[in-house]
């Protein structure tokens, strides 16, 4: 029962936040002194060729003496970000403009031949 109730106490607030193949959880912990800190989880699932998944798991221990600089410089991160980069996810557009230049390329840039100069075959033909 000591253990159920150290792990009851260690487990103070959680929040999740889910971004494709990753799963961040922000969890606020008890130290031994019953004083809290965070630690901030990064989990990523990783799909083997058979079909079998797996993650990975990354974690930072977050004390509270370290809080109001690690928010600041997260701040000064993520503002410098936004306002060289703005809220686009380049990698989003990048996969359109792939997209629609893959789509509007001429089928004979492939030497493919245009779907009329096929013969319609019926299953009877055979």
């Amino acid at each position: 029962m000591r253990e159920h109730d150290m792990l009851e106490k260690e487990e103070i607030f959680s929040k999740v936040l889910r971004a494709g193949r990753r799963t961040y959880f922000f969890d606020v912990r008890a130290t031994k002194a019953d004083d809290y800190y965070i630690t901030i989880t990064e989990s990523k699932k990783f799909t083997e060729e058979d079909g079998s998944f797996h993650f990975k798991k990354h974690k930072i221990y977050l004390y509270k003496e370290d809080f109001t600089s690690f928010a600041e410089i997260l701040d000064e991160m993520t503002s410098y970000v936004l306002n060289h980069k703005g809220e686009e996810v380049i990698s989003e557009r990048h996969q359109k403009d792939f997209k629609k230049e893959y789509t509007t390329e001429k089928s004979e840039d492939y030497n493919i031949p245009e779907t009329s100069t096929f013969t319609n075959l019926e299953f009877d033909d055979i």
